[in-house]
């Protein structure tokens, strides 16, 4: 029997997931492809193991692409998300199944009628965020409705940080996963919430200066910026009569307030091109977004536009950033300003060999119980071992390789377009998961509510 798995795309994130494979191989009686456009990058290991097959691809290479397809059992796009439809529909005109992290797309979900008269499992948002979140959040909501408990309450909240060791700026970040992602994140649309029955909505403007705090015990405070539309999966949990539903993106205290200075000054903004960048100065940009003075300097100017003062901590953190650099050219052609404000980031919140990065999880779940109120937290904080083997790898790669597993071995079987909200999904995967050190950590605590500022044992 063909047990052929295809992995496109071996970037950031795949170093557990290869490795998962690694050590299956053997028992499991796997063929693995990896399929990238820059193989120099994937280790050596791989291309010398009997079970691996590694593959120079260009992904828009029809006839290249799809003869891998026709080889494969079950197909893994780690690519990016608006590339998974062209692999989705090979999938479904070769009738193999496919393993996203991503979250499911129109294109996508278009093909669900077609994979279920198929019989093929689309498995998409096996990632760590979404993913781990709603595999860990729905075992929980189940265990609360199987008792007979109604749910008033779900907040989660994730963050892809530094470990506390390697925590060597003033912004207490660096970068773990796709930098792009960051810098836009929140536009697109105003968040939208519900808490205490009633509907909220923060425009992106006004987005990082609405946080909330999470205590986790042994890590410290962190704070909190709302998700772009957090009822999203109201229907999708179960949760369509709960009070409140938050789920937001976890910083360390004070990077959102520094982080909207960049918003107020439009150095986020995505969606138009500065004339002449390549040649321009990490000075010159910033100045782009100032007054014109003939006297006072591009600091001076900036100070005084967003009313900084001099032994201000966010003064620090934007000197520490370097960028009223005068030597230091930007050197992308037609850049927007937000693609200019990543390269300066980069500079300096790239993780070093040995850095440590970590991801943090809390959920916090109320429920009424024979007339009384209840509360249970949840949290799982896993730290990496270095810039290769990271926590965010770990969390998103283990998932997507044990679900691929599974698929293939007949325990998840359910067709169609999906997310791993049933317990025949979530059970084992949580379960294996245990092994490899990612352990949510749950306790019942008195009931709070809706609490801006919470903590977690």
């Amino acid at each position: 029997m063909s047990r052929n798995i295809l992995i496109i795309g071996a970037g950031k994130s795949t170093s557990y997931l290869l490795d998962y494979f690694f050590e299956k191989a053997e028992e499991e009686q796997l063929h693995i492809f990896i399929a990238d456009a820059n193989v120099e990058g994937i280790s050596e290991k791989f291309k010398q193991s009997t079970y691996f097959e590694v593959v120079e691809l260009d992904i828009f290479n029809l006839e290249e692409r799809q003869k891998l397809v026709q080889k494969a059992t079950i197909v893994i796009s780690m690519l990016p998300a608006s590339l998974h439809s062209i692999v989705a529909k090979d999938c479904i005109e070769f009738s193999k199944h496919l393993v996203t992290a991503s979250y499911v797309s129109d294109e996508i979900q278009l093909l669900d009628q077609q994979a279920k008269d198929k019989g093929l499992v689309f498995m998409n948002e096996i990632g760590l965020d979404p993913g781990v979140d709603h595999m860990s959040a729905m075992k929980i909501i189940d265990s609360i409705k199987a008792k007979g408990g109604k749910m008033i309450l779900f907040e989660s909240f994730c963050g892809g940080l530094v470990a506390p060791e390697s925590d060597t700026n003033l912004w207490n970040y660096k970068f773990t996963w796709n930098p792009r992602n960051v810098v836009v994140a929140g536009q697109g649309g105003t968040a939208k919430f519900i808490q205490e029955g009633t509907y909220k909505y923060i425009p992106y403007h006004k987005l990082f200066r609405r946080t909330e705090f999470v205590t986790i015990d042994g890590f410290g405070k962190f704070e909190v910026y709302a998700n772009r539309d957090s009822l999203k999966y109201r229907e999708a949990y179960g949760l369509s009569n709960v009070l409140t539903l938050y789920r937001g993106t976890m910083r360390r205290v004070g990077f959102s307030k520094a982080w909207n200075m960049f918003v107020q000054l439009g150095l986020t903004d995505d969606n138009y091109t500065i004339e002449n960048s390549e040649g321009m100065s990490y000075r010159e940009f910033i100045n782009l977004f100032l007054p014109y003075s003939p006297t006072d300097s591009v600091e001076l100017k900036l100070r005084y536009y967003l009313k900084i003062d001099q032994d201000d901590v966010m003064w620090e953190k934007l000197l520490e950033l370097n960028i009223f650099n005068a030597d230091k050219k930007i050197a992308l052609k037609n850049a927007t300003p937000a693609q200019i404000l990543q390269k300066i980031l980069e500079d300096s919140w790239t993780l070093a060999q040995d850095d440590k990065d970590m991801i943090v999880m809390y959920h916090k779940f109320g429920y009424e119980l024979n007339g009384e109120k209840k509360q249970i937290d949840s949290h799982m904080v896993v730290i990496g071992e270095n810039r290769t083997h990271t926590a965010m790898a770990k969390t998103v790669g283990l998932p997507v390789a044990i679900a691929t597993l599974l698929i293939l071995n007949k325990k998840i079987t359910t067709p169609g377009v999906q997310i791993p909200l049933h317990k025949e999904v979530y059970e084992p995967i949580l379960d294996e998961l245990t092994n490899y050190g990612i352990i949510f950590k749950e306790l019942d605590v008195p009931y709070l509510g809706y609490n801006p500022e919470s903590v977690a044992g």
